[in-house]
C-alpha cells in the first residue's frame, strides 16, 4: 500500500535551504524531526505539508502542485497547501502543515501547525436538524465523515445493509484478495470513529420506503425514521447469470467483504478458478487469484478484454498481460452451465472449476427511489448540486445520474473516486452550500503490478490518439470525439494523468 515513510532523510528543513534550491512550481522531500515534509513553492510563497497522500500514502512530491494545491500521483486526492484540507477524495484525513519563514534568501520551516478545529457549518439556508443516509458504502461514508469535518452539529443516521463498517471496496478485488493484504487495512475508519464523532451508523439494515412528504423513511423491520435531509447512497449488486447452476454456493460474486472471505474460503480448497466476465472486477479477481496460485480461466463473450472502454490496442496489451501471467482466455464464448466440478460453454469446452467468480456487471439499486417517486432515467435523476427531483433528498455514488459538464452528457459511473467526490460534495449541499459537482471522473484499475488510470468519459469516441509505447507500458491514450479530447487513460504517466485532470476541469469552468 504505502512506501516505508519511517526515515525521514532529505535536508533538515528547521535548519533552513537556500530558496534557488526550490524554483517556483518545484517541490522538494526533507524532514523536520522524524516527520518527512513537503515543500512546494508557487511564485513567492512557499509551503510545507506533509510528505504523504492519507489515502494509501503515496509520495506527494511526484504528485502535481498547482492552483493552490497537490494532487496525489497514484488516486488524485487533492489537498490544499495553505490549510492541508482534502478538497477532494479518496482521501478523507488532512495533511499537516507547517509554517515557513524566508528571510536571507533562505527558506525555513518553523512550528507543525494545529489542525483548525471544525466551526460550526455555515449555510445559505436553515442547517438540517436530521440527516440520514442510506447506503454504507463510500459515498455513503465520505458524506458523514465530511459533514462532522465542516461542523455540523445535527443528527447523523447511516442504513448500511452490509454487517460490517465501511470499507475500501477497492481492495476487496486487489491487495486483499491477492493475499498481500491482512483485512485490518480495510476499514475506512475504526469501528470507535463512529461513536467519537456521534454517527449513528445502523448496520444490518434496509429501508423499504420514503414517505417524501412527511420525510420519513420506512424500515424493513417496520421502524421509521424522520430527516430534514436524506441522501441515497445505495450503491449496486452484480448481475448473477440465469444459467443452470449459478446459485450453487461455489458459484460467487464480489461486493462485499463477506463475498471476498467467500472466495478467499474457496481459494483455499481448490486449485481451478473460473472467472465469467473480462471487466475490471473480472480481470483484478483473475490476477489475484493467481497470486493465489489457482489455474484461472476467464470466459467473456467480447473479442478482447476491455475494448469498448480502452480500444482495441489496450484490449490486446491487457489481454497478453494476464497470459504472461498463466490465465487462459475463452472470449466470443459463454458458460451455458454449472455443475460441482465445472463449466460447460457454448462451444463445448468444459473448465474445471471449484471455483466461480462471476463479473458480468452490476445493476444500480434503485427501487427506493423509484418507489418514492423521484426521476429515473437508468440511474436516479440529479442536478449539478446532486439533488434529486424531490427537494431536500440528494443521491450520490452508483445510483447518482448527474450532468457531467465536460462530455455534455448525464452519465452515471460506478467508480469509488467518484463515489467518494459525490459524498463530500452531497454533505456541503446538505447543509445549505451550493457547490456544483463538477470532478472529472477517475478511476484505476490494478492488474499484477501495472497500474491503469483513467480520467473523464467516453461513451463513443471517433479517435484514439496513442503516445508512447504501450507493449512498453509507458503511454497515454487520449480518446477524442469530433477533435475534443474526452478521456484519458495512462500506463506509468501519473503527472500527464493529473495534468488531464486539471485541464478537464479548468475548462468546465469557462
Amino acid at each position: 500500500m504505502a512506501e516505508d515513510q519511517a526515515a525521514p532523510g532529505g535536508p533538515d528543513l528547521t535548519e533552513g535551504i537556500a530558496l534557488t534550491e526550490l524554483p517556483d512550481g518545484g517541490k522538494l522531500v526533507g524532514h523536520v524531526g522524524e516527520e518527512k515534509v513537503l515543500l512546494a513553492r508557487l511564485g513567492t510563497e512557499v509551503f510545507a505539508v506533509g510528505a504523504h497522500c492519507t489515502h494509501y500514502g503515496a509520495p506527494l512530491v511526484d504528485g502535481l502542485v498547482v492552483d493552490g494545491s497537490v494532487h496525489c500521483p497514484w488516486h488524485h486526492a487533492c489537498f490544499d497547501l495553505r490549510t492541508g484540507k482534502v478538497s477532494h477524495g479518496p482521501a478523507f484525513g488532512p495533511i499537516a502543515c507547517w509554517s515557513v519563514e524566508q528571510r536571507e534568501n533562505k527558506i525555513f520551516v518553523k512550528e507543525k501547525l494545529q489542525a483548525m478545529a471544525p466551526s460550526r457549518a455555515a449555510a445559505s439556508g436553515n442547517v438540517p436538524e436530521k440527516i440520514v443516509i442510506v447506503g454504507g458504502g463510500g459515498a455513503g461514508f465520505a458524506a458523514a465523515e465530511r459533514l462532522r469535518r465542516e461542523g455540523y452539529q445535527g443528527s447523523i443516521v447511516v442504513l448500511s445493509n452490509d454487517d460490517v463498517a465501511p470499507i475500501d471496496r477497492t481492495n476487496l478485488s486487489k491487495d486483499y484478495l491477492a493475499g498481500n493484504a491482512p483485512e485490518d487495512w480495510l476499514p475506512l475508519r475504526p469501528n470507535t470513529f463512529y461513536a467519537e464523532n456521534d454517527i449513528e451508523l445502523r448496520l444490518g439494515v434496509n429501508a423499504s420506503g420514503i414517505d417524501t412528504r412527511l420525510k420519513e423513511l420506512a424500515l424493513a423491520d417496520g421502524g421509521k425514521l424522520s430527516y430534514d435531509r436524506l441522501l441515497l447512497a445505495t450503491g449496486c449488486e452484480p448481475i448473477r447469470p440465469t444459467i443452470p447452476g449459478a446459485n450453487l454456493p461455489h458459484v460467487r460474486t464480489l461486493r462485499s467483504l463477506a463475498d471476498c472471505r467467500a472466495i478467499i474460503g474457496l481459494a483455499n480448497t481448490t486449485n481451478h478458478a473460473v472467472v465469467l466476465g473480462a471487466s475490471f472486477i473480472g480481470l483484478e479477481v483473475a490476477a489475484s487469484l493467481r497470486a493465489r496460485g489457482l489455474e484461472v480461466h476467464v470466459v467473456a463473450p467480447e473479442k478482447r478484454p476491455l475494448e469498448r472502454i480502452l480500444g482495441v490496442q489496450m484490449g490486446d496489451f491487457v489481454r497478453s498481460l494476464h497470459e504472461e501471467h498463466g490465465v487462459v482466455f475463452h472470449l466470443e464464448d459463454v458458460a451455458l452451465s454449472i455443475d460441482e466440478h465445472q463449466v460447460l460453454l457454448r462451444s463445448g469446452v468444459s473448465l474445471e472449476a471449484g471455483l466461480v467468480v462471476v463479473g458480468i456487471g452490476v445493476r444500480p439499486r434503485i427501487e427506493l427511489a423509484e418507489m418514492a417517486g423521484l426521476k429515473i432515467d437508468r440511474g436516479v435523476v440529479v442536478d449539478a448540486y446532486l439533488e434529486t427531483s424531490v427537494p431536500g433528498i440528494f443521491a450520490a455514488g452508483d445510483i447518482a445520474r448527474w450532468p457531467d459538464p465536460h462530455s455534455g452528457e448525464n452519465i452515471r459511473v460506478e467508480h469509488w473516486a467518484v463515489a467518494v467526490r459525490q459524498g463530500q460534495t452531497a454533505a456541503h449541499n446538505m447543509l445549505g452550500r451550493a457547490d456544483e459537482f463538477a470532478a472529472a471522473p477517475f478511476f484505476w484499475s490494478q492488474h499484477y503490478d501495472i497500474p491503469i488510470k483513467y480520467v473523464g468519459y467516453a461513451d463513443k469516441w471517433d479517435e484514439l490518439e496513442i503516445e508512447g509505447d504501450i507493449s512498453h507500458e509507458d503511454c497515454l491514450l487520449r480518446f477524442k470525439n469530433k477533435g475534443r479530447t474526452l478521456a484519458v487513460a495512462t500506463l506509468f504517466r501519473d503527472t500527464e494523468s493529473l495534468l488531464a485532470e486539471v485541464i478537464m476541469e479548468r475548462m468546465d469552468k469557462r
